[in-house]
């Protein structure tokens, strides 16, 4: 949907004068309307900085009844195409405000030049009223010399590793660049207070962030740059993207174009990540199927009902794939932290890779060589051994179907935690950890009777207890999860799966 468009006349005393010039619009938005609203803006040559500010009526509703709720954000003179080069920031509904020059801008936008030409204000109405939104925009435009070009810095793509080494990292964490309340800065010393090796940044829409993490990595620190792909039928993590890269979120399922942006993250070597699946939040859950996905974020933030449900999907999933020779999807946990009191790296991936590089740290994700902590005080080891070989995570143990397979599984840091080891037919072993939170857990099976197994460290519940596997009660048997594994595979692949 596109409005009629502002005007401005040429600068006083055209390129290089000085002054001002504002305008404002006003309008009316039904139930139903588009999901973006395009408010042409015409500029002339001489403009050093735009300004918007932006606002709507927020009526009285039922009980039940959504009310308003109104993004914004804005496209050069270069289109509104989407994916197109046009893009120059976007706050959703952060900020009621917002300004770009060539040297500088608001978090969430990108500096650069002004140029004359069509820009585009985009309103994303999120929710309409019964009574309709009524929305206020003002455009202010400074003119003047447009001042030195913005100079991005951004991380390098490696740390100093310890070679072939389990390293730990968030994915999903958010700054003033998006919706999060924390500073880059602030956001980098928790995810060293936390223990990582690794974080990754995923802004909401926006890839204005990347150019100011550079500092803020070290050889303690590797910063991977990214972005959380927030559309009206889901989120989804783009991880690994070059530096400045951004990806476009404005469609939804039924439009196709989500193949298109999946594969832009894979021609750049980034990975797919579907994010919070059951969230209940509007817009949230995720419509896109996991065709072409990389990874399934299965746990985000504190252990909650929707962790649940995304888990029990992802382990009937993952046998699905596995009975009908298919590449299996790998889990993720990450905090999804904006803000204090969500803790960063509560979860967070611990990462078999090669070294502590941004090529190899995804890599390792990919192939689900990787377990979810709670934190950095639990420690998990989890192995398979049978016909003298050993399998770890992410691994598969070639063994004959009737060849006895012993499975290991050592934990420390969970405190009366039950230890739960599962298949493709459920849980069929469980045992309990004493007060000191360590313990080894050792279990025989064969290839025959489990394609694969993975484990599970739970907390007790508010009772204090196990919880029972075989549960038909509450949707939470079992208490709320302190490390979680990708499962090692069992027995001879299919033919046609490597």
């Amino acid at each position: 949907m596109t409005l009629g468009p502002i005007s401005f006349a040429a600068a006083d005393g055209g390129p290089g004068g000085s002054g001002t010039s504002t305008a404002t619009i006003t309008g009316h938005l039904e139930t139903g309307a588009a999901d973006f609203v395009y408010l042409p803006v015409e500029l002339p040559d001489g403009v050093q900085r735009i300004a918007v500010s932006y606002g709507y009526d927020k009526p009285t509703v039922p009980a039940g009844v959504p009310g308003n709720s109104c993004d914004i954000g804005i496209f050069d003179q270069r289109g509104t195409d989407l994916g197109g080069p046009g893009f120059r920031g976007w706050s959703g509904g952060f900020r009621t405000s917002f300004e770009i020059s060539n040297t500088e801008a608001t978090p969430g936008y990108l500096p650069g030049p002004v140029a004359a030409g069509t820009w585009h204000v985009v309103l994303g109405p999120y929710q309409v009223a019964p009574q309709g939104l009524d929305y206020s925009v003002q455009v202010t435009l400074t003119y003047g010399d447009p001042g030195p070009a913005f100079t991005p810095q951004y991380p390098a793509d490696r740390a100093e590793g310890r070679g072939r080494a389990w390293y730990r990292g968030d994915c999903h964490l958010h700054t003033v660049y998006s919706d999060g309340r924390r500073l880059p800065t602030e956001v980098a010393a928790g995810a060293r207070a936390a223990g990582l090796d690794f974080m990754v940044t995923t802004d909401h829409n926006t890839s204005a962030s990347h150019g100011v993490w550079g500092p803020l990595a070290g050889p303690d620190l590797l910063i991977i740059t990214g972005e959380e792909v927030t559309t009206r039928n889901g989120h989804w993590l783009a991880l690994g993207l070059p530096p400045g890269e951004w990806i476009d979120w404005r469609y939804r399922a039924r439009d196709n174009a989500y193949p298109g942006f999946v594969r832009q993250v894979h021609r750049s070597g980034g990975l797919v990540v579907p994010a919070h699946p059951y969230c209940p939040y509007v817009a949230c859950q995720f419509k896109f199927g996991y065709q072409g996905a990389d990874a399934v974020e299965v746990w985000n933030g504190p252990w909650t009902y929707d962790d649940e449900s995304a888990l029990d999907t992802w382990d009937s999933r993952l046998a699905e794939d596995l009975r009908a020779g298919r590449p299996w999807l790998p889990a993720m946990g990450n905090s999804d932290a904006h803000s204090v009191p969500q803790v960063i790296g509560s979860p967070h991936n611990v990462v078999l890779a090669d070294d502590l590089t941004r090529d190899r740290i995804l890599a390792g994700l990919r192939a689900g060589r990787s377990w979810l902590a709670e934190s950095a005080q639990v420690q998990l080891t989890f192995t398979a051994t049978g016909q003298g070989h050993r399998a770890d995570i992410g691994e598969r143990l070639a063994v004959p179907a009737d060849a006895p397979v012993d499975v290991t599984v050592t934990v420390a840091g969970v405190p009366h935690g039950t230890v739960r080891l599962l298949t493709d037919e459920g849980q069929l072993h469980q045992e309990s950890l004493d007060a000191t939170g360590a313990g080894t857990v050792l279990w025989r099976t064969t290839a025959s009777l489990a394609s694969y197994v993975r484990a599970e460290v739970r907390h007790p519940l508010a009772d204090g207890s196990a919880g029972q596997g075989n549960s038909m009660g509450p949707a939470l048997p079992f208490g709320p999860m302190a490390a979680l594994t990708n499962p090692i595979l069992l027995g001879s692949a299919p033919d046609d799966q490597e």
